[in-house]
């Protein structure tokens, strides 16, 4: 069913553990993941908080981490990375260049999502929380460089 009209009422709450394969690693070699940029989750067509943060594993690999995230639930909603500074609106996301990351896992709770390997985050400055079936933005986290980090990405 493409309209499921429960989905608007009920929650659905996830607890992901940061990736084990980081911890792992970084016990191994003596490194830690690094916060290469991160961001506070602001409402636009509902209220949406939290954090977005991407890491570099030791491993080379990046994840985009959802910390203490909250929005309403809807039909299809998923997890953009935008060409934008921000995006206060939906018309923001649709005209600008965006990079699907995957189907929101949750609309409660600590998730996490793997990356493109190549992703430029000197272009994708942004995370939306996207309803595809209805074309609207429920909430973005503007990103920008974590203290001490670059946000380029090789």
């Amino acid at each position: 069913y493409l309209f499921r009209p429960e989905r608007i009422f009920i929650n659905q709450t996830v607890n992901e553990e940061f990736p084990t394969g980081a911890a792992t690693e970084s016990v191994k070699s003596g490194d830690s993941a690094t916060v290469l940029v991160s961001g506070n989750f602001h409402g636009v067509a509902h209220e949406t908080k939290g954090v977005a943060a991407i890491y570099e594993l030791p491993s080379g690999e990046k994840v985009l981490r959802f910390s203490e995230f909250e929005t309403s639930n809807g039909p299809d909603v998923q997890v953009y990375l935008v060409a934008a500074d921000d995006a206060n609106d939906s018309e923001t996301v649709t005209k600008a260049e965006f990079i699907h990351i995957g189907a929101l896992k949750g609309n409660i709770g600590d998730q996490n999502y793997d990356l493109p390997a190549d992703v430029d985050l000197d272009k994708y400055k942004a995370v939306t929380v996207w309803c595809r079936r209805f074309g609207v933005n429920f909430g973005t986290a503007p990103l920008t460089p974590h203290e001490g980090t670059s946000s380029r990405v090789n």
